[in-house]
């Protein structure tokens, strides 16, 4: 289907949809509000459209959606719900990596009743520590010489325009993978659309509080949890918390993959995610 806009929540959601109308709705969630849009989970989860309604869309402030703030993972949670709304669904598979991963797990332990399975991918449950270890790990890489001043800046959401966050986000690229390729890594830095305001007030305002670490037990549905074994940000011990955390859920470490195992691995990852889905009931 081709992209269409809905008003939700005041603000206008760019969005498409793969499969079915009848079909059981699976939601997916970008990641990096302000850098990512819908084509990660489009490319991603399309591959479901046998079984699944696959509904994507950008973030309010990313993206091709509306700028309508607040930017928060307050109304983005509010944004998925009233999605699930306009869908006329009771229950529905929420899928989300990265930072899509934090807000899948926020809107999971708000709305645990309305999450039928999540598919987590190198998220976190807590931002706690978490800039300053990706930092840490940033300089002893030997692919990148580490600008730590402007990374932080990055991290606390100081960028300056749409070109001070391209440049930063271009300088980390090669962290991402675990072989990395620079004509890969170019052509990821094409697809992204920078939306510099939207990227400061999630990480000067949403980040440092995130923490849902305490009520990973209160989500009850299946949960997939998948990382990549070189993640240099949401790395295998954070993902591992999840696991830890949700009581029933699947931990799978991907050896050969960085931050994208949909992508370095994409055979057995995507093997992994139908066959937890396939297993799931009714």
């Amino acid at each position: 289907m081709s992209p269409f806009s809905l008003v939700i929540n005041d603000n206008e959601l760019c969005c498409e949809t793969f499969g079915r109308e009848d079909a059981p709705l699976m939601i997916a969630l970008h990641g990096a509000p302000g850098v990512g849009w819908r084509d990660e989970p489009r490319e991603t989860f399309k591959e479901y459209a046998d079984m699944f309604r696959v509904l994507v869309f950008d973030l309010r402030g990313s993206g091709h959606s509306g700028g309508t703030p607040p930017f928060s993972h307050t109304s983005w949670v509010a944004d998925v719900e009233s999605l699930r709304q306009w869908a006329r669904v009771d229950r529905f598979v929420l899928a989300g990596g990265s930072y899509g991963g934090f807000l899948a797990l926020e809107y999971a332990v708000k709305h645990p009743n309305r999450v039928r399975a999540l598919v987590l991918r190198d998220t976190a449950a807590s931002s706690k520590g978490l800039n300053e270890a990706a930092i840490e790990r940033a300089k002893a890489s030997d692919r990148i010489k580490v600008d730590v001043p402007r990374l932080m800046r990055l991290f606390n959401g100081q960028m300056r325009d749409n070109e001070d966050l391209k440049e930063t986000f271009k300088a980390i690229l090669p962290l991402y993978t675990h072989d990395y390729d620079p004509g890969q890594a170019e052509e990821a830095l094409k697809s992204c659309i920078f939306r510099f305001e939207t990227h400061n007030a999630a990480f000067a305002n949403e980040v440092p509080r995130f923490n849902v670490t305490d009520r990973l037990n209160t989500i009850t549905c299946p949960t997939l949890v998948t990382v990549g074994r070189a993640d240099w940000a949401c790395t295998v011990e954070r993902n591992e918390v999840i696991a830890t955390g949700v009581p029933n859920s699947t931990f799978v470490i991907f050896e050969r993959s960085g931050h994208a195992p949909q992508v370095e691995e994409k055979e057995l990852w995507h093997k992994t995610v139908r066959d937890f889905l396939c297993g799931l009931s009714t």
